[in-house]
């Protein structure tokens, strides 16, 4: 009897051994959204001779500090900011460069003589909201209809900013309106050639991821 049991726990001894186990990987973390302050046009990304406007950053700051020059201006972007995020909008940020600080409290493509770039980003809860935002139009630039032709303007993939964009090309001033992912984005230059425009549009697409 003693034999056979430590036969047995043998027998048991080496099955256990034998046995193999599933390993759990952990489930990788999704890859936090950049923040639309992060994501706008930074100091690196500008022309030569720009200098940032007091107040950009996050947009209630921007807001704010537009009350203070133009309290007309700073009610008209503040209903447009409120209707965004009455469409989603959770967070949103914006920089303005000017080679004249009276330009700072212009309006969007608006400078018909100084040199200025400006961008907006705004993220959302998820990417359907964010595109129902950006159909609406984004701070009173809504996208054209669907084969519109119309001298500088150019609708989609083209635009190499995605399906949901549209570039208006019109010198003095140029603009691009898309959405990436979670996020709508403006980018807006005046006075400025074409090169100087892509670069501000490369420097903001591939941050919103």
């Amino acid at each position: 009897m003693g034999r056979l049991l430590v036969a047995l726990l043998a027998v048991g001894l080496v099955a256990c051994q034998n046995e193999t186990h599933a390993v759990v990987s952990p489930v990788p973390s999704p890859t936090p959204h950049t923040a639309p302050t992060a994501a706008i046009l930074q100091s690196g990304d500008v022309s030569a001779g720009l200098n940032v406007c007091l107040g950009s950053g996050p947009i209630d700051v921007y807001l704010s500090v537009l009350a203070n020059a133009d309290q007309a201006l700073a009610a008209r972007e503040t209903t447009q900011w409120q209707a965004l995020r009455q469409l989603g909008a959770r967070s949103g940020a914006i920089s303005l460069f000017t080679s004249d600080p009276s330009a700072c409290k212009a309006e969007f493509g608006a400078m018909t003589t100084v040199k200025a770039m400006a961008s907006f980003v705004a993220q959302f809860g998820d990417e359907g909201a964010a595109d129902r935002a950006w159909q609406a139009g984004v701070f009173g630039f809504v996208p054209p209809p669907q084969g519109l032709v119309s001298p500088g303007l150019t609708r989609g993939a083209s635009t190499g900013l995605g399906p949901s964009s549209f570039v208006y090309d019109r010198p003095p001033a140029r603009l691009a309106s898309w959405r990436r992912s979670v996020f709508v984005a403006l980018v807006v230059v005046s006075n400025l050639d074409v090169n100087a425009f892509h670069a501000a549009t490369g420097a903001v697409d591939p941050r919103l991821n």
